[in-house]
């Protein structure tokens, strides 16, 4: 069965991404705990890129398809887990890459949605926060996807989110989504 293609962000109205990112159902990871079963022998880069076996997996719809059993493990380690067996996946920074970004309003009603490299969406918000850590190259900002598993927003959307936060007054320098505040220092 083929998965939908990825919805056109800027097609949408930010209810509208709301409402998809609501209805999308993904399989509940989080009550299925079967024995380590090993290595999946793959790997998610920095750049979002999924290899397996040191080659990259061309085909849309199976990186999708991995995303959604994707879980974060209380140790900090990710695995790739179905009801049957549970599999080591290595991640370099973020399992997920935060590609493009709609805004509607301004100030404290504002409200941010984002598209990840695997077709989702996520809207910032209190359950979906965005942070931002020190990097060798600056400040690199995340968005929380679920249940421990963050985005790295790319550089030119990091743009887009720094200017908008410079053309307020807040102080700390940052910006609202949702009724949320995310300051863009990074955290202490």
């Amino acid at each position: 069965m083929p998965m939908e293609p990825p919805p056109d962000l800027a097609a949408l109205s930010l209810a509208d991404i709301a409402r998809l990112a609501r209805d999308k159902k993904l399989p509940p990871v989080e009550r299925w705990n079967p024995s380590h079963c090993g290595d999946s022998e793959m790997r998610i880069a920095r750049d979002g890129t999924w290899f397996h076996q040191g080659s990259p997996i061309g085909r849309t719809a199976m990186v999708q398809l991995f995303s959604t059993i994707l879980r974060r493990e209380p140790d900090g380690g990710y695995v790739l887990v179905t009801p049957a067996e549970k599999l080591d996946i290595a991640v370099e920074d973020a399992p997920f890459v935060a590609v493009e970004m709609k805004v509607e309003g301004s100030g404290r009603g504002r409200k941010l949605a984002f598209r990840l490299n695997t077709g989702e969406l996520v809207s910032a918000d209190a359950d979906h926060g965005l942070r931002f850590a020190d990097g060798e190259s600056g400040p690199r900002p995340y968005l929380h996807v679920r249940a421990g598993l963050e985005a790295l927003v790319v550089r030119s959307v990091y743009y887009e989110i720094a200017t908008l936060a410079l053309e307020g007054d807040d102080e700390p320098v940052g910006l609202w989504s949702n009724g949320s505040f995310f300051p863009i220092e990074p955290a202490a």
